[in-house]
């Protein structure tokens, strides 16, 4: 069975969306607060179970949603779907720059927050587009199989969403996407989608791969058209 942990001050949310996802076959737990959130995750890696995602509030009593997101991250790679009630574009840009994997806004159907959920799960757990062969291009090594990439052996820090977004562009080296069809292929599910995520995701698969994030070699942007993975750039020095 699946963990999810809940961190949202909300009391009743949490305990409706507790029972929501039970009812799906889930194991939810919640907490109030940002610091037990944390807590709870680590606790839950020491004992060597974890979570299997977290779906976290981005306004929190003790520190916002963002802080909290920039600790997990710190120490693990765990599926992260934040919630904002604001509507802000800005806090979505923020979250996903700051590793999380997909947004939600408040108030929003618990039926939509499960189907985003187990797309996230089922990208994590090498579902759908992601194939278990390894992928190389020069010195970037990509393997779908242990969901790891690697520039001259060095592992690269990649959020699930971020790994699988790589792994589509890298499967269609050299052919032009757009943004749409990305969202498409990484997605799976048929919700809505926030265009420019996509440029964020990109712009942090770059900072993780390429050489100078700022001048790109390897995921080049075609103009009115989205994004080009290169196929026969090395990247060699």
């Amino acid at each position: 069975m699946q963990s999810i942990l809940i961190i949202d001050d909300d009391a009743r949310l949490a305990e409706m969306l507790c029972a929501y996802l039970s009812q799906a076959g889930f194991e939810a737990q919640a907490r109030g607060d940002g610091a037990s959130g944390v807590a709870a995750v680590a606790k839950g890696r020491a004992d060597g179970r974890g979570y299997d995602a977290v779906v976290l509030d981005v306004m929190l009593p003790d520190m916002d949603g963002f802080e909290v997101c920039r600790r997990l991250r710190a120490t693990s790679d765990t599926p992260i779907l934040m919630l904002t009630a604001r509507g802000d574009d800005m806090d979505r840009i923020v979250g996903l720059e700051l590793g999380a994997d997909d947004y939600l806004t408040k108030p929003f159907n618990p039926r939509e927050l499960q189907a985003r959920l187990k797309a996230i799960l089922r990208r994590r757990t090498a579902g759908g587009v992601i194939a278990s062969d390894s992928l190389r291009f020069g010195r970037l090594e990509i393997d779908p199989g242990s969901r790891t990439a690697r520039v001259d052996g060095q592992e690269r820090t990649l959020t699930s969403y971020q790994f699988d977004l790589l792994v589509v562009m890298a499967r269609n080296a050299g052919r032009v996407m757009s943004r749409e069809r990305l969202l498409d292929l990484v997605k799976g599910e048929d919700l809505e989608a926030f265009d420019r995520s996509i440029d964020v995701h990109i712009s942090r698969i770059r900072q993780a791969i390429e050489d100078a994030p700022a001048k790109p070699r390897r995921i080049i942007t075609v103009r009115g058209s989205g994004y080009v993975f290169a196929r026969a750039q090395d990247q060699a020095s």
